[in-house]
C-alpha cells in the first residue's frame, strides 16, 4: 500500500512530520506536495494530485493536511472512489468507524486543531483499522460509488 501525502502552507510542517513518522514504520509515502513552505499556495494544487492518484489506486490511502481538513475534504472527494473523512481531533472513534464502517482511504487532517502527537496517534490508528466488510457496509459504499 502506498500512502499520498498532501498539504499546503498550513499543513505542511505537520505533513513534513507525518512524512518521517511513516517512512521510519516503513511505509511507501508518495508526496504530492507542497514540496516546500510557501504562505501564497492553494491547497487545491497539491490535493487533487494525491487524490488522483488515489482515485487511479483505491486501494491506497491519502492523508491531507490544511487548516481545518474541510477544504482538503472537498477537494478529495470530488474524485471516483475517493471516499475522504476529515478529523480535527477529539475522539477516535471517528478514525476507527471510518475504516469500519465507510473503509475510509482520505484522511484530512486539521493542522490549526491537532497536534503531532494527537495525528500520529489518529493517523497510525486509521492505517491499522481494517473495514469490515459487513454487507450492509459494503452495500452502502457501492450505493455511493453508482453515484458518482
Amino acid at each position: 500500500m502506498t500512502i499520498y501525502l498532501a498539504g499546503d502552507h498550513a499543513g505542511f510542517a505537520l505533513k513534513e512530520a507525518i512524512k518521517k513518522h511513516l517512512a521510519e514504520k516503513g511505509c511507501a509515502v508518495d508526496d504530492c506536495g507542497a514540496p516546500a513552505f510557501n504562505p501564497a499556495d492553494d491547497y487545491p494544487d497539491f490535493i487533487v494530485k494525491a487524490a488522483e492518484k488515489l482515485s487511479a489506486n483505491p486501494d491506497n490511502r491519502a492523508i491531507l493536511f490544511g487548516g481545518s481538513g474541510q477544504g482538503e475534504a472537498m477537494v478529495a472527494n470530488r474524485l471516483r472512489a475517493v471516499r475522504a473523512i476529515v478529523w480535527y481531533g477529539g475522539s477516535l472513534d471517528i478514525i476507527r468507524l471510518s475504516r469500519e464502517h465507510n473503509n475510509a482511504n482520505a484522511l484530512a487532517i486539521g493542522a490549526r486543531l491537532v497536534g503531532e502527537d494527537d495525528a500520529k496517534k489518529a493517523i497510525d490508528l486509521w492505517l491499522a483499522t481494517p473495514f469490515s466488510g459487513e454487507e450492509r457496509h459494503a452495500r452502502r459504499i457501492a450505493k455511493i460509488d453508482k453515484s458518482e
